[in-house]
């Protein structure tokens, strides 16, 4: 299908204010840059309130943010959530009204990570953090209200990468155990460039100057990047992973490589729900104030994890 009309129009908005040579963008920029975009977000959460707190991280405490839908009862489902911005930018704040929606969707109660960002603290801290942050959930279960029999762990773009990270070493993880998994415009491959990366490098949201500035920001020199703790997608072992849940869009650079995951855990006998969306664009279910789509797959996730933590 062609690219989405409201979303060309978006597009075509960002590339008007843009300048002409693309250059690095700096750290904050990159920051600043996600943040505007993040309110372009428009997902109703009216019965789900917040709180904040701190949990115990491998560098220091984390902070959290806890949604509870008020039709949650005293042990609901519990979504351990990490935000995407490419391991470099985001946070709680940029993430809150997804988060929220999510959480209303869902009816999950669901806890939004601050874990650590780059360039400050490279790899493999983040990856550390959302290992330690879901261990921490399914510890406090009970004082958090959650079921820890019916824990969801999962994220938007690179957010996503940490969660499929996290739900690959789990199985290693004495008392954890992960009913769903739900990836979001996911990034799993650092090691190899995908036919959708090369045919979308300009001109679709996040293009191929950040992406590359992001990685660099990331990774130390010297490691490799086909390790799965870096590029998920390169994990030999899959069999035995939970339910998965993969959302991917038509015009997404990281389209290619969510769409190889749902393949190789579906025949791995992973249980998948796949759903490329025709038409959209990287983070598009963040752009409700633009895109009708993004309250669609929301509620779409919505019924997906439902089905999942009910099993």
């Amino acid at each position: 299908m062609p690219l989405d009309p409201l979303a060309k129009r978006l597009l075509t908005m960002m590339a008007a204010a843009a300048p002409q040579a693309r250059t690095r963008p700096s750290v904050e920029a990159r920051r600043q840059s996600l943040a505007k975009l993040m309110q372009f977000a428009r997902a109703e959460a009216p019965d789900v309130t917040a709180s904040d707190g701190v949990l115990p991280g491998p560098g220091g405490e984390l902070p959290y943010r806890l949604y509870s839908p008020t039709s949650a009862g005293a042990r609901s489902p519990g979504f351990v959530f990490f935000h995407g911005g490419g391991l470099v930018a985001g946070n709680i704040a940029t993430h809150d009204r997804i988060a929220a929606a999510l959480a209303h969707a869902t009816g999950c109660r669901l806890v939004s990570v601050d874990y650590r960002l780059a360039p400050e603290h490279r790899y493999p801290a983040a990856v550390d953090d959302a290992i330690a942050a879901t261990e921490w959930v399914a510890r406090e279960a009970e004082t958090l209200g959650i079921d820890a029999e019916r824990l969801v762990v999962g994220g938007d773009s690179a957010g996503a990468t940490l969660a499929a990270i996290v739900c690959q070493e789990a199985a290693q993880i004495a008392g954890l155990s992960i009913a769903a998994q739900c990836l979001i415009c996911p990034v799993l491959d650092f090691e190899e460039i995908s036919p959708s990366r090369e045919a979308f490098a300009e001109g679709h949201l996040i293009d191929r100057v950040t992406i590359e500035a992001d990685l660099s920001d990331y990774l130390p020199e010297g490691l490799d990047a086909a390790d799965p703790r870096i590029s998920p997608l390169r994990a030999t072992r899959l069999a035995g992973l939970p339910t998965t849940i993969i959302h991917t869009a038509e015009f997404d650079p990281m389209r290619d490589e969510g769409n190889a995951y749902a393949r190789k855990l579906l025949a791995a006998g992973v249980s998948v729900e796949h759903v490329c969306h025709d038409g959209m664009v990287h983070n598009f279910h963040a752009m409700g104030a633009i895109l009708p789509q993004a309250q669609l797959v929301l509620s779409q996730i919505g019924e997906q994890v439902r089905r999942a933590v009910e099993k």
